[in-house]
C-alpha cells in the first residue's frame, strides 16, 4: 500500500484529476469559461481540463497540510503580480475557484469541514491511497 507521500505529486495530481471525472458531484461550473485564476494572471487557463486539475490539486493540498482554510489555500495558489515599472507584489489567488472546489469535494465525501478548516475524510484518504498505489505500480516504485 502506497500513500501520496511515496509518489511524485505532479503525476499523482494528473491521475487524481482523471479519476475525479467519475464523481457525479464534481462538475465544471458554467462560469469557468470566463474566469482567470487570480489577479496575477493575464489570461484564462489554456488547458481543457484545468478545473479537474485544480480540484485534484486542492484535494492533494488538504491531504498534505490539513486542516487548512480558504485563506491559506489562496496564498498557496497565488503568485507575483506584474505592476508595470513598480516592483512585483505577492497576491492571493481567486477565492471563488477554491471555495467551489472545496464545496464539491465535501459533497463528494472526500473532505470534512471542521472548526480549524477542511481536512481529508477517511473516504478521501482511501481514494488518494488507492490512486497512489496504482501510480506506484505504473511507475515501478518499490
Amino acid at each position: 500500500m502506497y500513500t501520496p507521500y511515496d509518489v511524485p505529486p505532479s503525476a499523482l495530481i494528473k491521475k487524481v484529476a482523471e479519476k475525479l471525472h467519475e464523481f457525479p458531484h464534481i462538475k465544471v461550473p458554467e462560469w469557468t469559461k470566463y474566469v482567470k485564476t487570480g489577479v496575477h494572471r493575464e489570461r484564462l487557463p489554456l488547458q481543457s481540463g484545468w478545473w479537474y486539475l485544480r480540484v485534484a490539486s486542492v484535494l492533494y493540498q488538504v491531504y498534505m497540510r490539513g486542516p487548512i482554510g480558504l485563506g491559506h489555500l489562496r496564498k498557496i495558489y497565488g503568485g507575483r503580480k506584474d505592476r508595470g515599472s513598480r516592483p512585483e507584489r505577492k497576491v492571493n489567488a481567486a477565492g471563488k475557484i477554491i471555495r467551489t472546489a472545496l464545496k464539491q469535494l465535501e459533497e463528494a465525501g472526500l473532505l470534512i469541514k471542521t472548526v480549524n478548516g477542511r481536512k481529508i475524510s477517511s473516504k478521501g484518504q482511501s481514494f488518494l491511497n488507492k490512486v497512489a498505489t496504482e501510480l506506484a505500480e505504473e511507475l515501478n516504485i518499490k
